[in-house]
């Protein structure tokens, strides 16, 4: 098979790390944070994930794009990444369900990307200096000088301090109906909502309404709702004040709340928590989290750069009763959940819908009907 010749690209880091390689996707230039997943599978699901707006992703498995691109897996109607790094994009697609190549997408998007580099040494960097800005140029953009391309770099907007909540949530409400007989309705905060995960909690009869982030905690509260629910999404959520506030008026009046990932962050913060963020961050599918309370380890997916800062032993005291971390990463102690011991409220750092896997933690949604039915016996007693 003949390979057309792909346009020169250009990868900089902001440390002026320099790759050359070849144009992937869309021609022109991506700025972003420059992380890296560690899934062997799953990049459909990563590149429609709106947690990556604002990220240039490198994956670290060698072989992308071999299934192609369907309809069924996108996590939300559009890729999110600024920028995608690959080092051995597949010369052909080999799926029942693929409708076009993944190069195709990003093409059709405008997603600027680059191939043929070695992707393991750029992560192993990433890993030694941290997470940082990068920029990809290809066609034209490439023959700028190697000082202008970095200066360009370094002149790109930083993740920390990032507000990136109304860039990807929804503008109206919508709702996800149940499956089989409604047992509870839920109201699903977007900051950046998966598909996957309305769909999750249907399956167990909850009607979910999605709402935008900006929506108050008497809009919330007037659809009635049996439990409230905080998604994931993207940015620094020291700057996540409105969501913030509106978590703890839902605590204060002692409504079940699930959170999970942006949302464990939120929940962290209106128990009086900080955040901070981490050297490279945690993403891929198959991140080794423990549940304190029962010792079981969980294989898991995630997807963040920040982190609650959280004692880890033992119960702590905040303005909503105490509460205590519920999950810890394995691999370097990060803060993965946290549980309310005296208001219905929990939350956790990962993605417990794991859309493309594993799913050893879709029990969560489960708890978070128990939580809701055990509200409403409390409730009618």
């Amino acid at each position: 098979m003949t390979r057309t010749p792909r346009p020169p690209a250009v990868l900089v880091l902001e440390d002026g790390r320099t790759m050359h390689g070849d144009a992937y996707g869309a021609i022109g230039t991506a700025f972003g944070e420059a992380v890296f997943a560690t899934g062997m599978s799953g990049y459909q699901e990563t590149l429609t994930d709106p947690s990556y707006r604002g990220q240039v992703v490198v994956m670290t498995a060698p072989h992308i794009g071999n299934t192609g691109m369907n309809d069924e897996d996108e996590e939300s109607s559009r890729i999110w990444v600024s920028g995608y790094v690959v080092r051995e994009p597949s010369r052909v697609t080999s799926n029942w369900r693929a409708l076009r190549s993944l190069e195709d997408d990003l093409i059709d998007q405008g997603v600027v990307g680059v191939s043929g580099v070695d992707t393991r040494a750029l992560t192993r960097h990433l890993r030694e200096r941290g997470a940082m800005r990068v920029g990809i140029f290809s066609g034209p953009d490439a023959q700028a000088t190697p000082e202008d391309l970095l200066a360009r770099v370094q002149s790109s907007p930083a993740m920390a301090g990032a507000n990136l909540t109304s860039d990807v949530t929804t503008t109206e409400p919508y709702v996800v109906a149940a499956v089989g007989d409604r047992k509870f309705t839920v109201v699903a905060v977007d900051l950046g909502i998966k598909a996957m995960t309305p769909h999750q909690m249907a399956l167990r009869g909850i009607e979910v309404h999605v709402v935008p982030a900006d929506w108050t905690a008497e809009q919330v509260l007037g659809l009635n709702p049996d439990g409230v629910f905080f998604s994931n999404g993207p940015g620094d959520p020291a700057t996540a004040d409105h969501a913030v506030a509106v978590m703890g008026e839902l605590l204060s009046r002692k409504v079940p709340v699930f959170g999970i990932c942006f949302g464990n962050q939120v929940l962290g913060r209106a128990l009086g928590l900080g955040t901070y963020k981490l050297r490279y961050g945690h993403r891929g599918i198959n991140q080794p989290v423990m549940d304190l309370a029962t010792r079981r380890v969980e294989v898991t997916a995630h997807n963040h750069g920040f982190a609650v800062d959280a004692p880890r032993d033992g119960e702590f005291a905040t303005p909503h009763g105490r509460a205590v971390v519920s999950h810890v990463c394995l691999n370097d102690d990060v803060v993965e959940g946290l549980r309310c011991l005296d208001v219905p409220a929990f939350s956790v750092q990962y993605h417990p819908e794991a859309a493309a896997g594993p799913h050893d933690a879709d029990y969560l949604f489960d708890e978070f009907a128990d939580l809701m039915s055990t509200a409403r016996e409390g409730r009618n007693a």
